[in-house]
C-alpha cells in the first residue's frame, strides 16, 4: 500500500496540521511516512500545501508531482491541483469554500459542507478536522484510533479543551462521505 496524499488550501486553514497528524497517525499504525510542507511568507491568508506520503516499504522521495488523492480547501488549490490527481484517485473538496463542480469524470469526487459540519460539532474553525474525518471515511488505510491519538496529542497539546469538539468533527466529517448530501 502506497497513498500519496496533497492537502492544500490558504494558510490559518488548518492544512499542515492535517498532514502532520495523518504522517503521525501513520506512524502509530506501522506505516512508513513523510509530512512535507509548503507555504508563502504570508502565514494567514497565502496558499500552504503538504504532501503526506503513506507506505507499507520505505518513502524514496517526500515530493511527488502526481497524487493518489488531493484534499482541497479553496477554490485556487482545486484549480491548481484537481488535474494532478491520478486517474482512479480521490479529490476530497471543502464545499463550503468552493463553489464550481471539478469536471473530472476518471476520479471519485466527493464535497463535503465543512464549515457546516464543523459548526454543528461545535468548532467553527474545526474545517480541516472535518476533512480529515472525510478522508478516513472515503479511503485511508489508517485507524480511527490512531488518528485520534494524534489529534489529542497535536491539539492537545496547546488547546485541550478543544480535543473533544475537534473528535467529535472528525466523526462526523467521516460520516459525512458516505451519507448521500455530501455527493
Amino acid at each position: 500500500m502506497k497513498e500519496e496524499i496533497l492537502i492544500a488550501g490558504f494558510g490559518g486553514q488548518g492544512i499542515l496540521l492535517m498532514g502532520r497528524i495523518l504522517a503521525e497517525a501513520a506512524m502509530y499504525d506501522g506505516y512508513h511516512a513523510t509530512w512535507f510542507p509548503s507555504y508563502g511568507p504570508e502565514m494567514r491568508g497565502g496558499t500552504a500545501n503538504c504532501i503526506t506520503i503513506l507506505s507499507d516499504d520505505e518513502i524514496g522521495s517526500p515530493i511527488v508531482n502526481t497524487y493518489d488523492i488531493a484534499v482541497v480547501m479553496n477554490q485556487p488549490s482545486l484549480e491548481r491541483f484537481g488535474p494532478k490527481v491520478r486517474p482512479g484517485g480521490l479529490v476530497l473538496v471543502n464545499s463550503s469554500m468552493v463553489p464550481v463542480r471539478f469536471n473530472r469524470t476518471d476520479v471519485e469526487v466527493a464535497y463535503v459542507p465543512a464549515a457546516a459540519i464543523a459548526k454543528a460539532a461545535g468548532i467553527e474553525r474545526g474545517q480541516n478536522i472535518v476533512m480529515l474525518g472525510a478522508l478516513l471515511g472515503a479511503r485511508c488505510p489508517l485507524t480511527m484510533e490512531r488518528v485520534e491519538n494524534a489529534i489529542r496529542e497535536n491539539i492537545g497539546r496547546k488547546h485541550p479543551e478543544a480535543v473533544d469538539r475537534n473528535l467529535a468533527a472528525l466523526h462526523a466529517g467521516r460520516e459525512a462521505v458516505s451519507a448521500p448530501a455530501a455527493a
